[in-house]
């Protein structure tokens, strides 16, 4: 890496807090060098209190692309210049890029979750999904699914009175209003509504923390009865590489994925908004790091 870098050599990033344990770095500059492009992607920690002069260097060191993680993708809004529309509708950005100083905010985490259900095979269109938790990646894959994917049903279960309800409310509220999908908002402690809407779902997604960190071995879903033949679950969590529900899935039958090939096709899709060229890996070639 450090001895292809020279005076010309363009630089992407990402802004998080903490940044240390991020993937990026590693993916893409994997990619730039497989790809034979000159930048170089370096990690730095960027919080709430410290956006403001992070997005003033990217214009002032005329830093192509960032990523941004927490907590950063609702503060960065006020300093961008531009917004992709669907970005706007979900209401917080993960990725920057920057063209002479003009700075456009897109959202690829939700193009990320669902590109990992179309390398299953599995059709977004016209399906029904249930979505559990609706916070930034879920608000992602909720608008992104509606809006872009051509989904005809969507029911989201979150707890009603947490931090994320009025959030969860805006965005059924808008998906209403400007898609074709028909979305609704329900709590996730009815368990007997979640059991007979899953029922008719094709789709699970899980979006929420339950299942790593101090709630592994955790579901939100009671047991795997509750999953119908044929159904397909995604669960953003990618380590502990298999969750309970992704467990419960398995024993019910059901085909299954967990939050790698997001992480990977939301990284893929910077690179390609950042460079105009596809990423040159594979999913494949993420996961064997």
């Amino acid at each position: 890496m450090t001895s292809r870098i020279t005076a010309r050599t363009g630089v992407c990033c990402v802004f998080g807090d903490p940044v240390k344990h991020s993937f990026s770095p590693k993916l893409h500059n994997k990619g730039f060098t497989k790809a034979g492009l000159d930048y170089a992607y370096v990690a730095f920690t960027v919080n709430e209190t410290t956006i403001g002069k992070a997005m003033e260097a990217v214009r002032t060191l005329g830093i192509r692309g960032c990523s941004l993680t927490m907590p950063n993708k609702i503060p960065c809004l006020p300093y961008l210049d531009k917004i992709d529309p669907t970005a706007e509708v979900i209401g917080a950005v993960n990725t920057l890029v920057n063209d002479d100083g003009v700075i456009t905010g897109y959202n690829t985490d939700g193009y990320g979750f669902l590109r990992a259900f179309e390398d299953m095979g599995v059709s977004v269109e016209g399906n029904k999904m249930v979505l559990l938790g609706l916070g930034g990646a879920g608000g992602a894959v909720a608008v992104t699914a509606a809006m872009d994917y051509g989904l005809k049903e969507l029911v989201v279960f979150n707890r009603q009175g947490g931090k994320t309800w009025h959030h969860a409310e805006v965005v059924v509220d808008n998906i209403n209003r400007l898609s074709e999908c028909t979305a609704r908002l329900c709590d996730l402690n009815d368990k007997n509504l979640l059991k007979a809407e899953m029922a008719t779902a094709q789709l699970l997604a899980n979006t929420t923390n339950v299942g790593m960190d101090d709630l592994e071995g955790q579901s939100v879903v009671p047991d795997s009865s509750y999953f119908p033949c044929g159904m397909v679950v995604q669960d953003a969590i990618y380590y502990p590489e298999k969750t309970k529900l992704l467990e419960q899935a398995e024993e019910a039958g059901c085909r299954y994925i967990n939050g790698i090939p997001m992480l990977f096709y939301q990284g893929a899709k910077q690179f390609e908004l950042w460079t105009g060229q596809e990423m040159p890996l594979t999913v494949e070639d993420f996961e064997l790091d």
